[in-house]
């Protein structure tokens, strides 16, 4: 796995920003602070800060309000850190620019932009899918968008998917959620594929070394011995109902003790009853028993961190942390980032990370 020590002692902590595919060196000398964020549930956002006054072709002035380098929907791309922990950390277009005046400083300008998934988010609609699975549906969807599709998931065919008066991004969410499915966009390729088959890099940190900061919190409250999610067979005219319990999760966990194993021997059996999902068939009420059944074992165990700045720290990394003592030392699931840059503690990258157990 790369180790902290890939990445150089000193460096040059400004991002680099393209636009239209051109580095702009004017933009990385004038960046006051930056921020990347990403989530499991997709859509990836970043706002940075630029000085917006100096010298122009006309003398002083502002320096970006004739949209020439800043434009509404041009391509923005920032690639930031060093040594093996470069790269690009955002892939988008700008959707906002915000003008700042402050007390005693030169004016500033606000550039916001977001990845592909913002056509998803910005297309709003009310329809229904008949005799349609999660994949047809998510590859109806990136057709619709001038997007490629590569998706990974399993599930059953529905009877009716209906979308009401619901972004497409939205209904993305929706769906990949109750397959246990996560969301993203590389470049115009739509991704949707489970947890287990997600592909993305593996990254070992320290605790003081490359891991600045980090908390982390075994809790019970969230977790249960199964989840059973109940219906109704219109066709077959008979109950449905499906009970997901560790079995799911085992695969995952490895050889560390499960939240739901530790409730039932220190505190006893508790069950979950899922009464507002609506499955059809035998096959719906198993994908939604098992999708509750995975989030909240996951919830578990929950870390906050923050590390020297590193481009391969992102959503779906698998995380080895050490230096936290035998209980919270392990493997995590890295599920938000947020990268950030400001004049103090120049480029830093905080995330969130889950884990299903504990070490037995």
């Amino acid at each position: 796995m790369p180790q902290p020590s890939d990445v150089p002692g000193f460096y040059a902590a400004r991002p680099i920003f393209k636009i239209d595919a051109t580095e702009r060196p004017a933009l990385r000398e004038g960046l006051l602070e930056m921020l990347v964020e990403d989530t499991t549930a997709g859509l990836t956002r970043c706002e940075a800060t630029f000085t917006n006054w100096g010298p122009t072709s006309e003398g002083t002035g502002f320096l970006y309000f004739d949209r020439q380098v800043l434009e509404f929907g041009k391509p923005f791309v920032v690639e930031a850190g060093a040594g093996q922990a470069a790269g690009a950390i955002f892939d988008g277009r700008i959707s906002g620019l915000e003008g700042r005046y402050l007390h005693q400083r030169p004016p500033e300008v606000l550039v916001y932009a977001e990845d592909r998934l913002q056509d998803l988010r910005m297309t709003r609609r009310t329809r229904t899918f008949p005799d349609v699975s999660d994949s047809d549906l998510f590859q109806q969807i990136a057709s619709q968008h001038s997007l490629q599709a590569s998706l990974d998931v399993s599930g059953p065919t529905h009877k009716v998917i209906a979308q009401v008066n619901q972004s497409d991004l939205a209904l993305v969410r929706e769906r990949a959620r109750s397959i246990d499915a996560e969301v993203w966009i590389d470049g115009k390729t739509l991704h949707v594929q489970s947890r287990a088959k997600r592909q993305t890099s593996d990254l070992a940190l320290t605790f003081g070394e490359g891991l600045h900061e980090f908390a982390v919190t075994a809790d019970l409250a969230s977790q249960a011995s199964g989840f059973t999610v109940t219906g109704w067979d219109v066709a077959g005219k008979q109950k449905i109902s499906h009970r997901a319990t560790s079995s799911v999760i085992t695969g995952e966990a490895g050889s560390d003790t499960v939240g739901s194993g530790i409730l039932d021997q220190a505190i006893g059996t508790r069950e979950q009853q899922v009464v507002h999902a609506l499955p059809l068939t035998t096959d719906e009420a198993q994908a939604a028993a098992e999708a509750y059944y995975r989030r909240s074992a996951r919830q578990f165990v929950t870390g906050r961190g923050v590390a020297e700045g590193d481009a391969r720290l992102r959503v779906g990394t698998r995380l080895t942390l050490s230096g936290l003592g035998a209980l919270f030392d392990g493997k995590y699931y890295v599920t938000r980032v947020r990268h950030t840059f400001d004049m103090v503690r120049g480029f830093r990258t905080a995330f969130a990370v889950e884990r299903p157990g504990v070490a037995a």
